[in-house]
């Protein structure tokens, strides 16, 4: 597994904008540090533990994205170093990591998850419940936090089609998002959508960000 080889070839296939996230979840420290000495300084987790420890080890300019479920008891472990939680799917979060950023003097910024695809495991606002709570507007009381755009997961399936449509349905959102919220502001402006086995419709769909595991890892070492 030459993870070089692997982090070249998938940059090559990125336009300009689109920012690579690498999901170590899972891999050991020895597969992150080759990943960051070939230059990768995004790295994607989905549990808290494994990537507070990672983060105590690895060097400090790495910019960790957490990319599960968000756990409001979980949010102050990694509160003193995360730069990105990207499944925010209630309100009450976006409350609690500004509380928790606030007592340590940090920034964090925040992606809106919406629930884009057909299945029901999958998390996130719809549509109308992300609309509503922007419309409330509590949001902008929250000092410690910015929101910096949205992300998503589409279905599981081989039908192109359907995963197209999905995320186009995004782009759109975070268009009309965009328009409506946040017009004069630069840092909305991320659409994280596409992983190993879908991000070049992702990318062909407005995508900022890819989640990129296997292919740069291979399979998961559980």
């Amino acid at each position: 597994m030459d993870i070089k080889e692997n982090l070249n070839k998938i940059k090559a296939t990125l336009p300009a904008g689109v920012r690579l996230v690498a999901v170590s979840k899972t891999h050991p420290i020895e597969m992150l540090q080759e990943a960051y000495d070939a230059g990768q300084r995004l790295f994607g987790e989905n549990k808290v533990q494994e990537m507070t420890a990672k983060s105590q080890v690895l060097p400090k300019d790495i910019e960790w994205h957490f990319i599960g479920h968000v756990q409001s008891n979980k949010i102050k472990m990694m509160a003193p170093y995360v730069s990105v939680i990207q499944g925010i799917d209630t309100f009450d979060k976006l409350v609690e990591i500004d509380r928790q950023a606030a007592r340590f003097n940090r920034h964090i910024t925040c992606l809106l998850q919406l629930h884009i695809a057909s299945e029901e495991t999958k998390f996130g606002f719809s549509a109308n419940e992300c609309t509503a709570m922007l419309d409330e507007g509590k949001w902008k009381d929250l000092q410690n936090i910015t929101i910096g755009g949205v992300m998503g997961m589409a279905t599981n399936t081989d039908n192109e089609v359907q995963v197209e449509s999905e995320f186009a349905s995004l782009s759109d959102f975070f268009r009309e998002m965009k328009e409506t919220y946040f017009k004069d502001k630069p840092y909305f402006k991320e659409i994280s959508m596409g992983m190993s086995d879908d991000y070049p419709i992702a990318v062909k769909n407005g995508s900022t960000l890819v989640r990129v595991g296997s292919k740069i890892f291979g399979e998961r070492v559980y």
